[in-house]
């Protein structure tokens, strides 16, 4: 079985709005080593259409993008993306697929199915996933701001508090550190 990681970028205040993020050449090399460490990507439909509406144009040309960024776009591009969504079931970017019915019996079929792990990359379903005990991992990228709004990370809570266990802390350049924790069981 595949392990599910929870992965995304997030403010030390919490703020997890993609906007708030370093967007430099190490933070996505950063993301693209860890996309290439895993077997697919799981998203919520929010999160797959603000994905959707830029990376097919950058790996198309149509967007201006350095080369870490097109390396990430190219690598996404091929990847198996799935996509949880109760008002969407058409999902045209190559490679998408749609997880349909109950949230704990599709997850675990897809982390079942994918021995290379699912990397997931949305807060909202994070949460979630996390309700339902599914995640096995966390890799979050902490960036050294404090954004003041959000959305925030597990903005709608969860029954108890997760306690986790610290598995590495890496400083990036930038001023970001990348983060491993899993949960304690």
């Amino acid at each position: 079985m595949g392990r599910l990681t929870f992965s995304i970028n997030v403010t030390l205040d919490g703020c997890v709005d993609h906007q708030e993020g370093i967007a430099d050449e190490e933070t996505h090399a950063f993301f693209t080593r860890l996309m290439d460490g895993s077997g697919a990507m799981l998203w919520g439909r929010a999160t797959y259409e603000m994905m959707e509406s830029y990376w097919p144009a950058v790996v198309r040309g149509d967007e201006e993008a350095s080369p870490a960024v097109r390396e990430w776009a190219v690598k996404l591009e091929a990847k198996p993306k799935y996509v949880v969504s109760s008002t969407r079931t058409a999902f045209p970017w190559t490679n998408s697929y749609h997880v349909a019915g109950d949230l704990r019996t599709g997850v675990q079929r897809l982390k079942d199915a994918t021995p290379d792990g699912v990397l997931l990359g949305s807060g909202t379903l994070a949460t979630e996933l996390d309700r339902l005990d599914l995640i096995d991992e966390y890799s979050l990228l902490v960036h050294p701001r404090i954004a003041g709004h959000g959305p925030t990370l597990y903005q709608g809570g969860l029954l108890s508090t997760r306690w986790l266990q610290l598995v590495s802390a890496t400083p990036l350049r930038n001023g970001a550190v990348a983060t491993r924790y899993r949960p304690v069981r």
